[in-house]
C-alpha cells in the first residue's frame, strides 16, 4: 500500500460537504453509512436510490421517476423532471461578492459580480430570442477562455438552445471539421487571441468560417485584442457583442426536459472526424454538483480555478462551478509566461482555494526546478487537482516538498465522454503517493481482464458497469446510435468501455497506466506507457516523450522511444547509455527500447495528449492520411520526421 502523504483533519472531515451528504442520507434512509466507501458501494448497488437522494439533496423535492431501465446505452434518468441548466446556476452562484475573475496574459484584469453577468447573459439571451434561435438549435463560439464566452454559453442554454465551442488556437479546418456537422444559426467569433506573448490575428480565420458556415444567420463579433480598431465583417448579420449587452434586460428561463441537450462537446479528432458528443440539462447539472461539492468540497466560501482553454472540457467545469456558490477564475494565455511563477501568481492575488491544471504543467514546473512554497505565500490554497494525462509519483512528492505540505492533492480522470471525473479526490480519505484517492460517487469504476472478468488489486480494462446521468445523450448526426455504441460497448455488450489502463488499489485508490490501446507488451509483461514516461522524465535533458510497441513482423516486437530534448542539450551515445540504465533500473531489462530517436517535437493534441496510436500505426505503415487528422494536432510540422523514421524502418525490414 502507498505511503500516505497527506490526510483530512478531524474539522476538515466534518466541514467537509461529503459529510453534510452523508448525514442528511443517514437521516433520509435511515442508514449508518460511516464513511466514504460504505456510501461509494451504496451509490453504484443502489443507483436509482442515490441519484434520487442526490436531486433531493439539491432541489428539496422528490424526483418522481428516476431510471425506468437499466442498460446501457439508452438508459432515460428523471423522465418526469424539468430544469434549466443556466437556471440553477444562476440561483446557486455567488450572490454578494465577485462571482468571475478574469486575467490573461496581456494584463486584462476583471470581474463580475453576479447582477453583471446576469444583465450581460440577459442581453445576449434576448438578441438570440430575437433572431429567432428556438430550443434544439446551435450557437457556436470560436472564441477563448474570456467572459464573453461565459455569457455566450449561458444565453444560449437558459433558451433551451445547444451550445458547442472551439478555442481559436484551432485551426480553420478542424473548427469546420466539428461545426458543420451541427450547422449553427449563431455563431461567436474573436478577432484575436494571445499565447506566450504572441498575438494571433483571427480576422480572416473569422471572415472564411463566415462563408464557410452556410447555416449560420447571425454573427457576434467579439473584441478581445483590437478592441479600438474597425472590424468589418463580411455577414449581413454581423453585431458586436458589446452592442448586444448595452441596455440592461430581464433574464428568463426555458425549463426543458432533464435529457434535453445542453452542450455538444467535441472528440480529439486525430483519427477522424471528432466525435460531436451532446450532453443533458439534467445530467450534466446533477453531476456537476455532486462532483464538485461532494468530491471537490466547493462552496462559498471558495475560489475555484482550473487552468484550461475552450477547447478542452475543463472549461465547462470552470463554469459549472458557479452551481456549487464559488467564485470562478478564468485565464487565458500560456502558464509559464512571462516565467513559470505566472498562475501562482494569480493564485496568491485571488486567494484561490481550489487550483486545478494538468499533469503536464506540474511536470513542467519539475523540469524547471520551480518552488512555489519559496515565492508564493499560497495560504488559501486547500486543494491542487490534476487530469488530462497520470501525475507521476515523484510528483506527489514535489507538490508537497515544493509547493505546500497542507493541501489536499486530488488527481482525477474522466473525460471529454462524460464531461467529468469517473476517479479522483475524496475530502474524507487520505492522499497516497501515485494514487487517485476514489472511485467518483455512482461511478460503477472495476477493471476488467483480458476475459471480461473483474480483477482486484490489479491491472485491467477501465470499464463502467453501471449507467450515469452524465453519459452522452447521443452523438450528434449519428443515425441509429452506431457510432456512439462502437464508441464504448462494442467490447463489452452492456458496459462501457473507456480505453484506460487501470489498477484499483487494496486502499480502494485507482492509478491509471495510460491508455489501453497504447499498452506497451515485452516479452509477454504489459504495462502502461505513463511508467515509460515517468523513468525517462528523470533524465534532465530529455524534454518529453513517446514510447510504442508492435510487430515489425511476425513475432518480432519492436519499441522505439522518440525523445525531445531540452532546448539547448544534444544528443549522444553517452545520453542514450544514460536513458537506457533509467529504464533498466526503473522497471525491467525487457523495457529498455529497440532504438532511442531524438525528434524535434512529440505529436500532441491540440489538448496536449500525446499521440501513441495514431505514431504507432505511421510505424506500421499505414498513411498520414490514414491515421490522423492533422488539423486536429497542435504541432503538425513535427510529423514529418516520424514519417521519414517509418520510411527507413520499412526499407530496412525488406
Amino acid at each position: 500500500m502507498n505511503r500516505i502523504l497527506w490526510e483530512p483533519t478531524k474539522r476538515r472531515q466534518m466541514e467537509a460537504q461529503l459529510t453534510q451528504f452523508i448525514q442528511w442520507v443517514n437521516g433520509r434512509h435511515h442508514a449508518q453509512f460511516a464513511g466514504y466507501d460504505e456510501i461509494w458501494a451504496w451509490s453504484v448497488t443502489e443507483l436509482e436510490d442515490f441519484w434520487a437522494s442526490v436531486f433531493e439533496y439539491f432541489f428539496g423535492e422528490e424526483p418522481g421517476n428516476v431510471l425506468p431501465q437499466r442498460r446501457m446505452p439508452g438508459a432515460t434518468w428523471f423522465p418526469d423532471a424539468k430544469v434549466n441548466f443556466a437556471q440553477e446556476l444562476f440561483r446557486r452562484a455567488p450572490q454578494t461578492g465577485p462571482a468571475l475573475y478574469f486575467e490573461n496574459e496581456l494584463g486584462r484584469k476583471e470581474c463580475y459580480t453576479l447582477v453583471e453577468l446576469r444583465n450581460q447573459v440577459a442581453g445576449v439571451a434576448e438578441a438570440l430570442r430575437q433572431w429567432g434561435v428556438k430550443p434544439g438549435e446551435r450557437v457556436v463560439g470560436y472564441i477563448p477562455n474570456i467572459p464573453e464566452a461565459v455569457v455566450a454559453l449561458l444565453a444560449t442554454v437558459s433558451l433551451g438552445a445547444i451550445w458547442s465551442v472551439c478555442s481559436p488556437d484551432f485551426g480553420e479546418p478542424s473548427v469546420l471539421d466539428r461545426f458543420r456537422q451541427i450547422e449553427p444559426k449563431v455563431l461567436f467569433v474573436v478577432d484575436g487571441y494571445s499565447y506566450n506573448g504572441r498575438l494571433f490575428d483571427k480576422h480572416s480565420a473569422a471572415e472564411n468560417m463566415v462563408r464557410q458556415l452556410s447555416s449560420v444567420k447571425r454573427v457576434v463579433k467579439v473584441r478581445y485584442v483590437d478592441q479600438k480598431g474597425d472590424w468589418q465583417l463580411q455577414h449581413s448579420g454581423a453585431i458586436d457583442f458589446e452592442d448586444l449587452v448595452k441596455e440592461p434586460r430581464e433574464l428568463t428561463f426555458d425549463l426543458v426536459p432533464f435529457d434535453h441537450p445542453l452542450w455538444i462537446l467535441f472528440s480529439s479528432g486525430t483519427t477522424g472526424l471528432p466525435k460531436p458528443i451532446v450532453h443533458g440539462h439534467g445530467g450534466m447539472l446533477l453531476t456537476q454538483l455532486a462532483t464538485q461539492m461532494f468530491h471537490f468540497d466547493l462552496g462559498s466560501a471558495d475560489r475555484f480555478f482550473w487552468f484550461t482553454t475552450t477547447g478542452w472540457m475543463m472549461w465547462n467545469v470552470v463554469v459549472s462551478g458557479l452551481l456549487t456558490g464559488s467564485a470562478i477564475i478564468l485565464y487565458d494565455g500560456s502558464p509559464s509566461y512571462p516565467s513559470w511563477d505566472r498562475l501562482w501568481d494569480l493564485a496568491d492575488r485571488i486567494g484561490v482555494t481550489f487550483f486545478g491544471t494538468s499533469a503536464a504543467y506540474i511536470h513542467g514546473l519539475m523540469k524547471a526546478a520551480s518552488s512555489p512554497r519559496r515565492t508564493h505565500n499560497l495560504s488559501s490554497l486547500k486543494t491542487i487537482a490534476t487530469t488530462g494525462s497520470p501525475l507521476h509519483p515523484e510528483a506527489f512528492d514535489w507538490i508537497y516538498d515544493e509547493v505546500k505540505a497542507d493541501v489536499q492533492l486530488a488527481p482525477a480522470s474522466g473525460g471529454t465522454d462524460v464531461c467529468s471525473p469517473f476517479v479522483g479526490g475524496c475530502p474524507l480519505k487520505p492522499v497516497r503517493r501515485g494514487e487517485m484517492q476514489c472511485r467518483m460517487l455512482g461511478a460503477k469504476v472495476e477493471a476488467y481482464d483480458e476475459s471480461g472478468q473483474a480483477v482486484s488489486h490489479a491491472v485491467g480494462e477501465l470499464v463502467i458497469t453501471e449507467p450515469m446521468p452524465a453519459m452522452p445523450l447521443y452523438f450528434w448526426g449519428d443515425l441509429g446510435g452506431v457510432r456512439y455504441y462502437n464508441s464504448y460497448f462494442e467490447r463489452y455488450p452492456g458496459v462501457w468501455t473507456h480505453g484506460d489502463w487501470v489498477s484499483i488499489t487494496e486502499s480502494g485508490g485507482v492509478v491509471i497506466l495510460g491508455r489501453s490501446d497504447a499498452t506497451l507488451n515485452r516479452y509477454g509483461v504489459r504495462m502502461g506507457s505513463s511508467e515509460l514516461y515517468r523513468a525517462v522524465d528523470t533524465v534532465e535533458a530529455v524534454e518529453d516523450s513517446l514510447a510504442i510497441e508492435f510487430a515489425r513482423r511476425p513475432g518480432a516486437s519492436f519499441m522505439p522511444l522518440f525523445v525531445k530534448l531540452v532546448p539547448g542539450e544534444t544528443w549522444s551515445s553517452e545520453l542514450e547509455v544514460q536513458i537506457k540504465q533509467v529504464i533498466r533500473q526503473a522497471l525491467s531489462p525487457r523495457h529498455v527500447p529497440d532504438a532511442i530517436v531524438e525528434m524535434r517535437d512529440i505529436p500532441k493534441t491540440l489538448n496536449g495528449k500525446k499521440l501513441e496510436v495514431p505514431v504507432k500505426r505511421l510505424m506500421m505503415g499505414e498513411s498520414v492520411t490514414n491515421v490522423i487528422n492533422v488539423d486536429a494536432m497542435a504541432n503538425p510540422e513535427c510529423l514529418g520526421e516520424y514519417v521519414d523514421y517509418a520510411k527507413r524502418l520499412a526499407d530496412v525490414s525488406k
